[in-house]
């Protein structure tokens, strides 16, 4: 079985054209790539503004073969997922629309990472950045953008014999399906609200009951006759009292059971995800204060939590191998198989910082060193593949 987390240092392009030469492919793609600060890119091609070249066009245009690059080793049922702060996510956005093709953007999520936001310098307090989510193929992407974190035991006040449950209309609440559009769910069922049993042919102490909206207006079954009939046991009809006075209505018992997702809003708050200052925290109970702003794992879990949990996870803007943590910590916890790859130049960390004062002069170094103790602390394993050509000109380090 191979180790959960493998590890090469080199520029990322240059990996990618190496990993489409050997036909490896990924489940799921997570980029956190440099959000242009005015500094030089550090990789092999160097993109840095042209005369009359604006900051976003070199910014796009080494992006741009690189996204490229990870749409060619993504599998066709995989999906990519990209961190953009708020000055480059438009130009990301028609950048990935550009390459994965708009009818296959999943979400544009706001991620909560600064609940206080930054009160340095002028204007607004920024308290999010952005997550853009792109699949190869969405007709044919596995990705469930659901989580069992996000399922609440208090939304299920009901219990019975089998557990807790909510009660959800019968009834399709969605007013765009009615017996003109859907004609086969418009049919009459028969209940007892004294005793809550619903049928489809009538019995002694039931009453007919049609699909109808709170202004009286004729709806639709969410349900088929013939599920109705099957799974009648989890229905139950009651009186209600709407704008017109009382009725009958029908409900399923929505119950809540082990595994159970809940869809995934587009709005990711820190107190669900982790914030910069818990990723600092936790990345330093491991192997020091070497980074100054990390992504949280808990981040990371979500997003690849979206994906099987055999899904091989590639991050070629690795950074301190956020992703490759998460990934071991979500195999640890349910028993996945999940293998994570990431890709991370020798670039250097910055004089005078905390990680050159540990002995760690590339931000690959400091990659190594996470995956290592996380290996050390979770198991799954290390594999360390060793480096590539790749040079880098200093920059000053944004890293996860």
């Amino acid at each position: 079985m191979p180790a959960t987390n493998r590890f090469v240092e080199g520029d990322n392009l240059e990996v990618l054209t190496s990993l489409a030469a050997r036909r490896e492919v990924f489940d799921l793609v997570y980029l956190d790539p440099p959000y242009n600060t005015g500094h030089r890119f550090a990789y092999t091609d160097d993109v840095c503004p042209a005369p009359g070249e604006t900051r976003h066009e070199a910014w796009t245009a080494m992006m741009r073969p690189r996204l490229a690059a990870a749409r060619e080793v993504l599998a066709e049922h995989g999906a990519i997922a990209v961190s953009i702060d708020d000055g480059e996510v438009a130009h990301l956005r028609l950048l990935l629309d550009e390459i994965f093709g708009e009818a296959n953007r999943l979400a544009q999520v706001v991620v909560q990472l600064n609940p206080k936001g930054r009160q340095l310098g002028g204007g607004f307090a920024t308290s999010h950045e952005y997550l853009l989510v792109y699949a190869r193929d969405a007709a044919a992407c596995v990705l469930e953008a659901s989580s069992v974190d996000t399922v609440d035991p208090r939304d299920f006040p009901h219990r019975d014999d089998t557990g807790p449950f909510r009660l959800l209309p019968l009834r399709n609440t969605n007013k765009r399906f009615h017996p003109g559009s859907a004609p086969t769910l418009h049919y009459p069922l028969h209940g007892d609200a004294s005793s809550g049993r619903v049928a489809t042919v009538p019995f002694d102490g039931s009453q007919e009951i049609l699909p109808v909206f709170g202004d009286g207006a004729s709806a639709v079954w969410r349900w088929s006759a013939a599920l109705v009939a099957e799974r009648s046991g989890e229905l139950v009809c009651r009186v209600v009292r709407g704008r017109l006075g009382e009725r009958v209505d029908v409900y399923q018992r929505d119950r809540l059971h082990a595994g159970r997702r809940k869809k995934l809003s587009t709005i990711w708050l820190a107190e669900e995800v982790g914030s910069t200052d818990t990723a600092v925290a936790e990345l330093k109970a491991l192997v020091g204060h070497v980074f100054e702003s990390p992504k949280p794992t808990s981040l990371l879990r979500r997003i690849v939590a979206t994906m099987p949990d055999d899904a091989r996870v590639l991050d070629f803007f690795a950074g301190s191998g956020t992703t490759g943590h998460a990934v071991a910590q979500l195999n640890a916890a349910d028993g996945g198989t999940r293998t994570c790859l990431s890709v991370n130049s020798a670039e250097p960390t910055r004089p005078g910082s905390r990680a050159r004062a540990a002995g760690l002069p590339t931000v690959a170094d400091i990659t190594r060193l996470r995956l290592r103790a996380v290996a050390e602390r979770l198991g799954g394993g290390f594999d360390d593949l060793g480096s590539t050509r790749a040079t880098a000109p200093p920059r000053p380090s944004r890293a996860r």
